[in-house]
Order: structure tokens, then C-alpha cells, then sequence
């Protein structure tokens, strides 16, 4: 069994952890942790972000803590909640090298060659980039 498990989920997207979740579970077995993150994704222009309000980020981040944390009561009794903003795959693998966690676990959506091609599967980037094992849930 694993001791830290990091589970990214999009509160928005089921997908990213009705399989996900389960396994996590099983893997943390009766002592380990299950750390939820949830991420605020980075706009990357700031002509984008010049037309939202001045706190978004952080109106954002407090809102999607206080999701994770109801979820987690909801579904996944003891998990711990985290937050974070940037780009998926890179803070994905921040996170987990700041938690000292020993097991990614994450779903990845079914594949399609040509998504893939253009922007890349953020699955794909944490598995090649980090240097614990990665669980890939489909």
C-alpha cells in the first residue's frame, strides 16, 4: 500500500474521478492518505485575464477549496483537499514533490490521436515527467 496518494479531480468533469477515486482508495488501503487537488487553471495571457475581476484567482481558489472540501465529505471521508493554480501537468507533478507523495493517481480521458497531437494529454506529461509511480485510470 501507499502511504501519500495525490488524486487531481475537476469537480466539473465526473470522469476525473469516478474511476479514479476507487482505486486511490484501494491503493491508500487503511493508512494511507488520499490528498484531493483541484486546479485553477492559468489563463497564460494577460489580455485574457484583463477582463476578469481583480480577485479572481484567489475568489477561484477559495471557492474550489470549499468544493473539494465538500466533496471529499461526501465521497471520500478523511481525504485532504488542496488547491493550486497553473498549468495541469506541471502543477500536478509541484504538488505531489510538495506533499512527499509516493502514487499519482489520475483518469485520462479515452484517446484521440488528433486532441493528442494538438495540445497533448495531461496524463501523458505527468507519467513521462515524475518520478513516482503514476497510476493512469480509464
Amino acid at each position: 500500500m501507499f502511504d501519500k496518494i495525490l488524486l487531481p479531480i475537476d469537480l466539473n468533469h465526473s470522469e476525473s474521478w469516478e474511476a479514479a477515486l476507487p482505486m486511490a482508495k484501494r491503493c491508500a488501503g487503511a493508512g494511507g492518505e488520499i490528498h484531493l487537488l483541484g486546479i485553477v487553471h492559468d489563463l497564460g495571457a494577460a489580455m485574457v485575464s484583463s477582463y476578469l475581476p481583480e480577485d479572481f484567482e484567489k475568489t477561484s481558489m477559495e471557492n474550489l477549496k470549499a468544493q473539494l472540501a465538500e466533496f471529499a465529505s461526501a465521497n471520500a471521508a478523511g481525504a485532504i483537499p488542496h488547491v493550486a493554480h497553473g498549468h495541469v501537468a506541471e502543477t500536478i507533478l509541484r504538488i505531489a514533490d510538495d506533499l512527499g507523495a509516493d502514487l499519482i493517481v489520475m483518469s485520462s480521458h479515452p484517446p484521440n490521436d488528433f486532441k493528442t497531437l494538438l495540445i497533448g494529454s495531461n496524463a501523458d506529461k505527468v507519467v513521462r515527467h515524475a518520478t513516482i509511480p503514476v497510476l493512469v485510470v480509464r
